[in-house]
């Protein structure tokens, strides 16, 4: 939990009663390799943070083809951004691809957190509003690069999950297919 509390400290502060109302409101939870946190056009019970491990936000496409959008590593927030505290019903599918360690709230439980902290809001709309940033800025770089200048851009974008990850899941990512990425990892070392 302490995690989670330091990582807010990075938007605004909360005094020891808030963090202990927060701490009340949250569970440690294990989701374990392959287990989804949430899947697409089911409803989301829970919002998240990463304490250790990777995720991957994927879709199928109109031939039935998984695509890998992006990856949560630790220090994350797992929520939907439009409607954090409201019911949502991805899109996409929010799968753990190593085992995971997370701070969990229920629904219920954060919108209680949002009404009775003032600066809550405030502090994951600046969370919510980094999160975008990045995700554009990671994404971005994918279509105007060629497939060795995309994976050299996820070495730098990405430092600490490329061994922790299946190749074809970043090969999915990069928009490649996954001998390509053989090829070009070969070329660059």
């Amino acid at each position: 939990m302490k995690e989670f509390i330091d990582f807010l400290s990075d938007y605004g502060n909360l005094d020891q009663q808030q963090i202990d109302y927060v701490t009340n409101k949250a569970t440690e939870s294990v989701l374990l390799k392959n287990e989804h946190f949430w899947e697409a056009g089911k409803v989301s019970q829970y919002v998240g943070f990463t304490i250790e491990g990777v995720l991957r936000v994927y879709y199928y496409n109109n031939k039935g083809e998984d695509i890998t959008s992006y990856f949560v590593e630790e220090n994350h927030l797992i929520t939907d951004w439009e409607n954090s505290d409201g019911s949502f019903i991805p899109v996409a599918n929010l799968q753990a691809i190593t085992d995971c360690k997370l701070i969990v709230f229920s629904k219920q439980d954060w919108k209680e957190i949002s009404s009775n902290i003032a600066s809550w809001n405030n502090i994951i709309q600046q969370v919510i509003t980094k999160h975008k940033t990045e995700k554009l800025e990671r994404r971005g770089s994918l279509v105007s690069e060629d497939a060795t200048e995309r994976y050299l851009s996820f070495l730098q974008k990405y430092p600490n999950i490329i061994n922790r990850i299946p190749l074809s899941y970043v090969a999915s990512y990069l928009g490649i297919r996954q001998q390509s990425l053989s090829r070009v990892r070969k070329s660059i070392r």
